[in-house]
C-alpha cells in the first residue's frame, strides 16, 4: 500500500516533517517566543493529523508490513532506506504524534527560557522516535535509536530541575551502554547472515530467516534484550528512571513515560523475539521473574514516596512489568494485552505527569504533604485527576482495566504443563501479578486522598486557579482516549490481531525447526503452544 502526503510517502513525511518544522523555527527570531511556541504546536498538530491515515487505512486482515518504502542507500554494505509498519508500530506512532502535540501545548507556560532551542529539540526528538518505529533496516534503526537519545538528554540537562545534569548523565550512560551491546549484536547477526547466505544485508525481514545455532542465539538475544530491558526499564535496570522523571520538565516526563519507555517494549517485539525465538523461549522464566519483581517492587516503593512525581515514576516500573509479563506469556491474550497495556500506560502515566505539572506550576512543590483539600478550589482538575488515577489503577470502564485483564488472562493460561501441587505456574504468576493491581489501587488512592481531599490546611492552597482553557485541552484528548479504549477497545485490538498472530506463528515455527540441540540454559518454565486465539 502506498499513500503520499504532498507527494511524499507517508512514513517519510511523518518522520522528517518535524525536522523541517525545527529548521523553520530556527529561522524565527528568539525574541518572539509566542510565535515559536505556536509554530512548534502547529507542526506537531499537522504531524498528528498526517498520522491518522495510518489508522484509518491500515488493513487489519493483511499480513506483513504496510505503507512500505524501500530504496538502496549504501548497496555495497547492504544498507537500505527501508520503512514500514504493522499494527504494533502503527499504534505506537499515533501515540507518539499525539503525546508530542500535547507535550508542546503543555510547555507553553512551563518553559520560559531558551524557548526556541527547546521547541527545536522537541521536534528533533519526535523525528528520532517515529524513525525508531518505522525503520526496517537495522542500520537505519540504530541511527534513529541513537539520534533520539541526544534531544532527550538535552531536555533533561538544560530544562530540568536542580539535579538535572546528574539525571541526564545517568540517563545517557545507561542507554548508551545498552546500545553499544546491541550494536555488537547487530554486527554479529550481519556477519552470520553473510556466512549462511553469501549476502550482506541489514534488512530486518531478511535477517529474520538467518539460521543460528542455539548458543549463538542466546548470546545475541542477551545483547539485544539488555539494551531493551534498560529502556523499558525492567528491574534491576530501572534506577535511571526516577531521577530522569523527577528532574525532567513536565513535557519531558510525558514523552519519556509515554513513548521512550515503549521503545524497549517495541525492541523486544520487533527485534529480540522474532530474530532469536529459541533464546527468547529459553530466557522466558528469567524475564517473567524480573517482571513480577518489578510489578511488586515498583508498587511498594511508589507507596512510600513523598514526592508525587517520584511516585508516578515508580508506578511506571510496576506497570511495565505487566507489559513484559503479557508479552512472555506466549499466547494471543497475553501478547495483545501487553501491547495494549503499553499504549494505555503511555496515555495514563503521561496524563498523570501532566497533572503533576499543573500542580507544580501553581505551587512550585511536588511534596504530597504540601497539598490537601484541593478539590474545593480545583474542581475540574480534581475530576480529571481522578479519572487518570482510576485509569492507572485499572478500574473497569477505563483503558487500564482492558490491558491488565488480558495480561492476567494470558498469564493464567500460560505454562499449563508445569504444576506446583494444586496450582499451575500460570496460576501462581497471575496471583502474584494481581497483587500489583491491589497495591496500585492503594498508592494511587492514598495519594489522591492526601492531595485532593480533607481540609485546606495550607493557606497557599486557597484561591488556586482551576484549569485554564489550554490546560483543559491538553488533558481532554488523553482523557477521551482513556475512556474510549476502556469502553470499546475492539478498534485497537483488531489492528493488533494479525501482527500478534504473525509474531506468535513465526516464533512457534522457528522454534520447532531450530530446536536441534538442547539450549544452554535449561528453561524453568515450559511455554504453552504459541498458537492461541482470543
Amino acid at each position: 500500500m502506498t499513500f503520499t502526503i504532498l507527494g511524499v510517502p507517508i512514513l517519510t513525511f511523518l518522520t522528517f516533517f518535524p525536522t523541517v518544522g525545527a529548521l523553520l523555527i530556527m529561522l524565527l527570531p528568539a525574541s518572539k517566543p509566542r510565535t515559536v511556541r505556536v509554530t512548534a504546536f502547529l507542526v506537531s498538530i499537522i504531524t498528528f493529523a498526517a498520522s491518522i491515515p495510518l489508522f484509518t487505512l491500515f488493513d487489519s486482515t493483511q499480513r506483513g508490513m504496510q505503507f512500505t518504502e524501500q530504496s538502496a542507500w549504501v548497496p555495497s554494505l547492504g544498507i537500505s532506506y527501508h520503512m514500514g509498519v504493522d499494527g504494533i508500530s502503527m499504534l505506537l506512532i499515533l501515540l507518539t504524534t499525539l503525546l508530542t502535540a500535547v507535550s508542546i501545548l503543555a510547555s507553553f507556560s512551563a518553559i520560559t527560557t531558551r524557548v526556541k532551542a527547546y521547541m527545536v529539540t522537541f521536534l528533533l526528538l519526535e523525528t528520532g522516535m517515529i524513525g525508531v518505529f518505522t525503520a526496517l533496516d537495522l542500520f537505519l534503526f540504530y541511527i534513529f535509536w541513537e539520534v533520539m537519545l541526544i534531544p532527550m538528554y538535552l531536555l533533561i540537562g538544560v530544562w530540568g530541575g536542580p539535579r538535572r545534569v546528574y539525571a541526564a548523565v545517568k540517563f545517557i550512560l545507561y542507554t548508551v551502554a545498552g546500545s553499544l551491546l546491541m550494536l555488537v549484536g547487530i554486527l554479529k547477526l550481519y556477519i552470520a547472515h553473510h556466512a549462511a547466505t553469501g549476502i550482506y544485508t541489514f534488512d530486518l525481514l531478511q535477517l529474520y530467516d538467518t539460521p543460528l545455532d542455539p548458543g549463538t542465539q542466546l548470546w545475541l538475544f542477551g545483547a539485544f534484550a539488555l539494551a531493551f530491558a534498560i529502556k523499558v526499564p525492567m528491574f534491576p535496570f530501572h534506577t535511571w528512571l526516577p531521577d530522569a522523571h523527577v528532574e525532567a520538565p513536565t513535557a519531558g516526563s510525558v514523552i519519556l513515560a509515554g513513548v521512550l519507555l515503549k521503545m524497549g517494549v517495541y525492541g523486544f517485539l520487533r527485534f529480540a523475539i522474532p530474530l532469536f525465538p529459541e533464546a527468547a523461549m529459553t530466557y522466558t522464566p528469567w524475564i517473567v521473574g524480573l517482571a513480577l519483581i518489578g510489578i511488586i517492587y515498583g508498587a511498594l516503593v511508589a507507596m512510600v514516596q513523598r514526592d508525587v512525581k517520584k511516585l508516578v515514576a515508580y508506578s511506571s516500573v510496576s506497570h511495565l512489568g505487566f507489559v513484559m509479563l503479557g508479552i512472555f506469556a506466549w499466547n494471543a491474550q497475553g501478547l495483545s494485552g501487553g501491547i495494549l497495556q503499553s499504549i494505555n500506560h503511555g496515555l495514563s502515566t503521561g496524563a498523570l505527569f501532566l497533572a503533576v505539572g499543573i500542580l507544580y506550576e501553581r505551587r512550585h512543590t511536588r511534596e504530597i504533604a504540601d497539598f490537601g483539600g484541593l478539590s474545593e478550589t480545583l474542581p475540574w482538575f480534581a475530576a480529571f485527576f481522578m479519572i487518570v488515577c482510576l485509569s492507572s489503577m485499572g478500574l473497569p470502564g477505563l483503558n487500564g482495566f482492558i490491558g491488565e485483564f488480558l495480561v492476567l488472562l494470558g498469564a493464567f493460561r500460560a505454562w499449563p504443563l508445569e504444576s506446583l501441587g494444586p496450582l499451575t505456574v500460570g496460576n501462581l504468576v497471575s496471583a502474584i501479578a494481581a497483587i500489583g493491581v491491589i497495591l496500585a489501587a492503594i498508592y494511587l488512592l492514598w495519594m489522591y486522598q492526601r492531595v485532593m481531599f480533607g481540609p485546606v490546611t495550607n493557606e497557599k492552597n486557597r484561591g488556586l486557579p482551576d484549569l485554564a482553557k489550554r490546560e483543559f485541552w491538553t488533558l481532554a484528548p488523553v482523557i477521551l482516549l482513556i475512556i474510549w479504549i476502556g469502553v470499546y477497545p475492539n478498534p485497537f485490538l483488531r489492528k493488533l490481531d494479525v501482527s500478534v498472530s504473525e509474531l506468535l506463528s513465526r516464533v512457534h515455527a522457528q522454534t520447532l525447526s531450530m530446536r536441534t540441540a538442547p539450549p544452554a540454559l535449561p528453561p524453568l518454565i515450559v511455554p504453552a503452544s504459541a498458537e492461541g486465539s482470543r
